[in-house]
């Protein structure tokens, strides 16, 4: 029975990649114990999957706002007790950062991970005991799911499975998930107002802080019967897609998430190449646009009738 510590700490998109992972575990090893070091912010991500014994949360995105303050070093020390009260077979460190290598050393246990051809952060190499070589130009979830395969000693095999459900009566409504990170992702608001007006059903536009709440009032307001909730905890946000006939998103963690919760989604692509992080399902998902420039109205209301 294989005790295995993954980490994988950010950001919400990749975590969400990282779950297929548990689910080639247990497969493979149904006795398994399974514990993920992962940012504090989405530890409620890891939480869904049945397979995952302990989250570790972590801090670092905070604590780097005050590294020496007492608070902080005081944080770090139970971070350090708990990722170290367990004696695991293998640690594997699917993020290939710096940070994440770093982590890696407090666990007790085999640290393995990316080679340095294959890290996103070659240096992060130098801080496994087995090194890996996975080919950077596969999508994001199966280069993870090739690592631990290669750790552990099976092989990938279909069908991907993020593992995680959640029980939600299915409303006939669409979640627009219009907020992201960088204003180069972002689609048009004429964009977004026009396919709210063409969709026939009701439309819900979540948001995480003020800038995004503006911008859904705005388009709710120019869009007959959307809603824009309250601000969701990354749970109620979950229970929210769960229940949803359709999603469409932009280049955000909540698309994967939606990909993840096997709602039919359609991902907005407007300058990053969804070919290596982009949404991907078995069968419900459908990915637009890209570097080459945004997908049209028209292309994203035919994706979802095709889906």
């Amino acid at each position: 029975m294989p005790a295995i510590l993954l980490i994988k700490t950010s950001s919400m998109g990749d975590v969400i990649h990282n779950l297929p992972v548990v689910s080639d575990i247990a497969g493979h090893y149904p006795n398994a114990t399974i514990d993920w070091v992962v940012e504090e912010a989405f530890a409620a991500i890891p939480a869904m999957h049945p397979a995952v014994r302990n989250v570790i949360p972590v801090a670092i995105r905070r604590w780097r706002h005050s590294p020496f303050g007492s608070s902080t070093r005081r944080e770090f020390a139970q971070f350090r007790e708990a990722i170290g009260e367990e004696q695991y077979d293998l640690v594997i460190d699917t993020q290939g950062l710096l940070k994440s290598a770093m982590i890696s050393k407090f666990a007790n246990g085999v640290r393995c991970g990316f080679d340095r051809k294959s890290a996103r952060e070659p240096l992060a190499s130098l801080f496994y005991d087995e090194k890996k070589c996975v080919e950077k130009s596969l999508h994001a979830v199966t280069r993870n799911r090739m690592l631990a395969a290669s750790c552990l000693g099976y092989s990938v095999e279909p069908p991907l499975d993020y593992g995680i459900t959640l029980e939600a009566e299915r409303g006939d409504y669409a979640v627009l998930l219009h907020a992201t990170s960088r204003a180069d992702k972002l689609w048009e608001e004429s964009n977004w107002i026009a396919l709210g007006k063409e969709l026939g059903m009701r439309t819900v536009l979540p948001w995480g802080n003020l800038e995004e709440k503006m911008r859904s009032e705005r388009l709710a307001a120019a869009i007959p019967g959307a809603t824009v909730p309250e601000k969701l905890s990354l749970s109620d946000a979950a229970q929210l897609l769960a229940g949803a006939s359709v999603a469409f998103g932009v280049d955000t963690g909540l698309s994967h998430l939606a990909a993840a919760l096997h709602i039919p989604v359609v991902g907005i692509y407007c300058s990053t190449d969804p070919g290596l992080t982009g949404i991907l399902t078995c069968g419900r998902g459908i990915n637009l646009g890209g570097r080459s420039g945004p997908p049209s109205v028209e292309e994203a209301l035919s994706a979802w009738h095709n889906l």
